[in-house]
């Protein structure tokens, strides 16, 4: 097998004598990354470099990459293929050997480009740390993957930075999805120097190095572990919330937290020791490689949507019309004026409603103004791609037109069939619906073949999923140009068949569902809230149905009990709360775990049983609906494999990454066997190899 990185040394040499300059580079154009060969060829390197230091052959060591990229991190391939305990505690003491020979050197770290994960430890084992000015993202995203920074980073870093700083990176950044770019690695000092990018960067940084071994520099360090109430008060704060999550069957951010606590007065041996144990029995759980295939179907599947028509077939779209001008069809409005670069031009009933569209069109944008994100020409131009009207003529030279009115299919019907003779041929008709049937919406038209469901989630900004839905009549070209929108706008897209609810909102609903008929059984709101939390979900269901809306909620889950039957229960209570306007939540804290309010028992308890489902039985039975339910959607052909409902539910409704989504969740609990008779996935796929 070809290693994908190569380890080479350089003699340099500097007025204060020669550098070991050691490269770690990709193979065939992709970015270094640390698998085992990888790892025992830097090690022999750094061990070699060793010797001669002290033979005085040379005066120091710098590690570096090549430009734009110092080292992307681990193979996360080949720890996802480790089946032996053996194996993956070789990998951390392997790892902990090459820090400590970089920490017992005089060392640089050359950061020419990216530095992720292992590839930022190792740069934190050096002594000193350069970093070219586009080098980004820096970051140790381990925790987000069912991982720790197990080379050293949990104790390293926080005695570089402090405490709360290094929490950022280590705990609240990975949870966020977010990096530090150059500036911020310097202000929070992780990094001492920064030079220019690109082909300038070696110069410069070996400049620098020279500075720093002739004493000209010499960049500051600062106890941080002398102050044990900001060590206790950093730790503190994040307590609660890591032990949330590690009931949710996350347990990384706990014990990188850990790690990061004792870090203050374990020696270095210590440090790495309890660094050994905990990344040994992480990669030995069947978490982390469901948050490995997760991982992977965000990077590679979601880039090549299967079951998308060729992209040849996808009609240009130099023009898009939206019928409505309400929050949705405004927030589709700023997003594809934004990245398609085209004109967007909204149409509603009337000049108020069309006026109050273009109002909210110039408050997101004056937002993105503000965040940085536009500049003020940028802006200016993005304010003039987008019109707004009541003149139904003025989509006449579309080449997509997108309905995002209210979610009733009179409604949706009757403007498909307005704007059908005002459109040319080859314009593609597309509806947002998230649940209504996108045949019965192309039904009476005289090219129901233009027809095509686009369905983009709330926030549109935020959410990266687009559900691209087809009917039997749908062409191909009209599929294709809804993947290429979608591609354009810069979001991963499915390919779905025209099924009630699609795969989210089905899986999402069914879900809420059973909760809600719990409640009317007489099981408890507080009991209920809680239930779920083994599941590890971004919010609890009655956040779910707040941020949905109530009313929303109720008339998805009549919409699917009327297509799908009767599994998708009938909710009195709810009909009450949405009758009442009445809320789930608190409204000052709509996302707070304890926000749910404290008074909803008296809407439910329609149906009571002698004895209501505790919490453990709200989760089986939720996990029992799911498995149920995912199986009917695949034997539905909604999707073609299982794979794109995990995928769906990891980038359209935020499941979490260790859970894989959901199959291998209801695969490694056993619910998938016991209710369909087989798992969804093999084994090895999602969880340890056999």
């Amino acid at each position: 097998m070809t290693p994908t990185t190569t380890i080479s040394v350089e003699n340099v040499s500097l007025a204060t004598g020669t550098l070991a300059l050691v490269t770690m580079a990709g193979t065939d154009g992709r970015p270094a990354t640390l698998g085992p060969r990888s790892i025992a060829a830097l090690e022999e390197a750094l061990a070699a470099c060793a010797t001669r230091v002290h033979d005085g052959e040379i005066t120091a060591v710098a590690l570096t990459g090549t430009p734009g990229c110092f080292a992307a991190g681990a193979d996360l391939r080949a720890i996802g293929s480790m089946a032996r305990v053996e194996d993956a505690r070789a990998v951390a003491e392997a790892g902990h050997r090459i820090v400590t020979l970089l920490r017992d050197l005089p060392s640089f770290a050359l950061l020419s480009g990216l530095a992720l994960g292992g590839g930022l430890e190792l740069a934190l084992a050096c002594r000193y740390r350069v970093a070219a000015a586009d080098a980004a993202p820096l970051g140790l995203p381990e925790t987000s993957l069912g991982l720790v920074p197990g080379w050293g980073g949990c104790y390293l870093l926080p005695r570089l930075i402090g405490p709360e700083a290094a929490l950022q990176v280590i705990v609240d950044n990975p949870a966020r999805q977010r990096t530090l770019d150059t500036q911020q690695a310097l202000d929070l000092g992780l990094v001492d120097g920064v030079q220019r990018g690109g082909e300038d960067f070696r110069d410069g940084a070996l400049a620098w190095v020279t500075e720093v071994l002739s004493g000209a520099i010499d960049p500051a360090r600062t106890d941080h572990t002398s102050d044990a109430a900001a060590w206790d008060e950093a730790v503190g704060a994040r307590r609660e919330l890591v032990a949330r999550r590690a009931e949710g069957g996350a347990p990384a951010p706990q014990r990188a937290l850990e790690l990061v606590a004792a870090a203050r007065t374990a020696s270095r041996a210590e440090g790495f020791a309890a660094e050994d144990l905990a990344l040994t029995e992480l990669i030995m759980s069947d978490q982390l490689r469901a948050g490995l295939y997760a991982f992977d179907l965000t990077r590679s599947r979601a880039r090549r949507p299967a079951g998308a028509p060729s992209e040849e077939l996808a009609r240009p779209v130099r023009r898009v019309g939206l019928l409505g001008a309400g929050l949705m069809a405004s927030q589709l409005a700023v997003l594809l004026a934004r990245t398609l670069r085209v004109p967007v031009v909204m149409r509603d009933l009337d000049d108020e409603r069309a006026a109050a569209g273009l109002r909210h069109v110039h408050d997101q944008v004056a937002r993105l103004e503000r965040s940085g994100r536009l500049d003020e020409a940028r802006a200016e131009e993005l304010r003039a791609r987008v019109t707004a009207t009541a003149d139904l003529a003025e989509l006449a030279g579309c080449d997509l037109v997108v309905e995002a009115v209210f979610e009733e299919l009179a409604v949706k019907r009757r403007v498909f069939a307005e704007v059908e003779p005002v459109v040319g041929p080859d314009c593609v008709l597309a509806t947002n619906t998230s649940a209504l049937s996108v045949t019965a919406m192309a039904a009476g038209l005289e090219h129901p073949e233009r027809v095509v469901g686009l369905h983009f989630f709330n926030p549109v900004a935020q959410m990266p999923l687009v559900e691209v839905v087809r009917t039997s009549h749908t062409s191909d070209a009209a599929y294709a140009t809804a993947f290429a929108v979608a591609a354009g706008a810069r979001k991963s897209a499915i390919a779905c068949q025209d099924a009630p609810g699609f795969v989210v909102n089905r899986v999402l609903v069914r879900m809420l569902g059973e909760v809600l008929g719990a409640l009317e059984e007489g099981t408890a709101v507080s009991v209920a809230d809680r239930a779920l939390r083994p599941m590890g979900l971004p919010m609890g269901p009655f956040q779910l149905l707040q941020l949905v809306g109530p009313a929303v909620a109720m008339h998805v889950l009549d919409e699917l009990r009327r297509t799908l039957g009767d599994r998708y229960p009938h909710s009195p209570g709810l009909e009450r709360m949405v009758a009442e306007g009445e809320r789930f939540t608190v409204e000052e804290r709509p996302s707070a775990a304890s926000a749910v309010r404290e008074d909803l028992d008296r809407f439910f308890g329609s149906r009571p049983l002698p004895e209501p489902l505790d919490a453990d039985g709200v989760l089986e039975r939720v996990r029992r609906a799911l498995a149920q339910e995912v199986r009917l959607l695949l034997d539905d052909g909604v999707v073609a494999d299982v794979r794109d409902v995990d995928l769906a539910m990891v980038l359209g409704a935020g499941w979490p990454l260790h859970n894989g989504g959901i199959t291998p969740y209801l695969d490694r609990t056993g619910v998938a066997e016991a209710v369909t008779g087989r798992r969804f996935l093999e084994p090895g796929t999602a969880t340890l190899p056999t």
